[in-house]
């Protein structure tokens, strides 16, 4: 069995074995996952990571795919990290096929890691953040984060990744009202993809409109980029907004803010797993299912009872 140290030294040397157990050990929070993250902490931080997201249907597969190749060209490693539904009868990732993403797996450069959410709401799985920072840390130079596709709650992207790009199509309905609540707040890019379709420039203008209206968070000038994934325009267009938002975050301290508030949260999230494990091991279980049959019988309400447990 490889050590952590092992199976990094095996990553960072392009092994895709070594990389994919890695990932495993942080994904499946095995016994290995405390000494793989302090490892991965130390080195990561050098890559740049996007977030695609957006509603069902908006083409995010395909516009990672092609981004993928895009920034292939110009990039060592590139690695994507895909998160799914979850199966209700396996609990696994339902398109974990990647079926779009098949001129990328004989690629040596690529990595390619689908991920079930797990039921997780916020459009990712739990330990997205951590695998992200594991492939930042064995050398990845750029890593894509697409998410589920839940719609107006996907904002968990923005604690993962430096750049969110939120899409949108044009001839889906209310296009504005699929995207307006909650998650264009976290948006640094807005694309309208499949822009080769009627009403592209309706869509274009409606966000522009929306922007305008809307209080800026910062002084960071959202653009709004026409895309076709399909014909691969206005590619280029969107890898230099990506570069010109790391470059303006670097500049400005935002990279930082966002840096410390993810970190915060991984802080607050390592501190609940580990009250929960050394409560879960102090506690009987046949106190508990007293206590519960106190609270059904309505002679204890559950405050009274977690009281009770805590206190002893």
């Amino acid at each position: 069995m490889k050590t952590v140290e092992d199976l990094f030294a095996g990553a960072r040397a392009g092994r895709m074995a070594d990389i994919a157990r890695l990932v495993s050990i942080v994904e499946n929070e095995e016994a290995q996952c405390a000494d793989v993250m302090r490892a991965a902490h130390l080195q990561a931080g050098r890559a740049t990571k996007l977030g695609v997201t957006g509603p069902p249907g908006a083409g995010k597969s395909t516009l990672v795919s092609v981004l993928t190749s895009a920034y292939r060209r110009k990039v060592p490693r590139v690695a994507v990290v895909a998160v799914d539904p979850s199966s209700p009868w396996s609990g696994g990732a339902i398109l974990g096929d990647r079926i779009r993403m098949r001129d990328s797996y004989l690629d040596a450069g690529v990595f390619i890691r689908s991920m079930s959410n797990r039921g997780q709401s916020g459009g990712l799985a739990r330990a997205t953040r951590r695998v992200v920072n594991v492939l930042d840390a064995v050398g990845f130079d750029v890593i894509l984060v697409e998410t589920v596709g839940i719609g107006q709650q996907e904002i968990d992207v923005a604690s993962v990744v430096d750049t969110v790009c939120l899409l949108t199509i044009p001839g889906a309905g209310d296009d504005i009202q699929a995207i307006k609540a909650g998650v264009i707040e976290i948006a640094d890019i807005l694309v309208v993809n499949k822009s080769d379709r009627p009403g592209a420039e309706e869509v274009v203008l409606d966000l522009m409109q929306m922007l305008k209206l809307g209080m800026p968070r910062n002084d960071w000038r959202v653009p709004v980029i026409k895309t076709s994934a399909a014909g691969g325009t206005g590619i280029e267009e969107l890898m230099d907004a990506v570069n010109e938002h790391r470059d303006w975050a670097a500049r400005g301290g935002e990279a930082q803010r966002r840096n410390a508030d993810a970190m915060r949260a991984e802080i607050h999230a390592l501190l609940r797993e580990q009250v929960l494990r050394d409560l879960a091991a102090r506690l009987d279980a046949r106190e508990v299912d007293a206590l519960v049959n106190l609270v059904v019988a309505r002679e204890l309400d559950p405050y009274a009872a977690v009281e009770q447990l805590l206190g002893r």
